[in-house]
């Protein structure tokens, strides 16, 4: 861990399992929809092994957070209810997917649309 990456102080998964908080050492908080953390999944299966690679992941609109299983100190597996399981979120990933969510999901959303694909 490099001194200057993000620390998180708290990682709590919604009532519903749909959102995920997560809470930084600095005060800053983002709460991540899973649907989110789904198709944006660090995983090989979803980002390849090039940008050339990734996918667009569609039907995950509903998907929840089943259960949330720590990866040393430096990341987290997010096991959703479509059985993915193999993305390992930093906490640096998890802080930019915060910081950028609502371009990444805008993003996502035109990429479905060109690709006549749906949530």
């Amino acid at each position: 861990m490099v001194e200057n990456d993000p620390w998180p102080t708290e990682l709590k998964v919604d009532k519903d399992r749909g959102l995920l908080t997560v809470a930084f050492e600095d005060g800053s908080s983002f709460a991540l929809p899973a649907e989110l953390l789904r198709v944006m999944s660090p995983s090989a299966e979803v980002q390849g092994h090039s940008p050339e690679e990734r996918v667009t992941v569609p039907g995950k609109k509903s998907v929840r957070i089943l259960r949330i299983e720590p990866v040393g100190n430096y990341a987290a597996r997010i096991v959703c209810s479509d059985g993915h399981d193999t993305g390992l979120y930093t906490w640096a990933y998890l802080r930019e997917l915060g910081e950028h969510k609502e371009e990444r999901f805008q993003a996502y959303l035109t990429e479905l649309a060109a690709k006549r694909l749906s949530r």
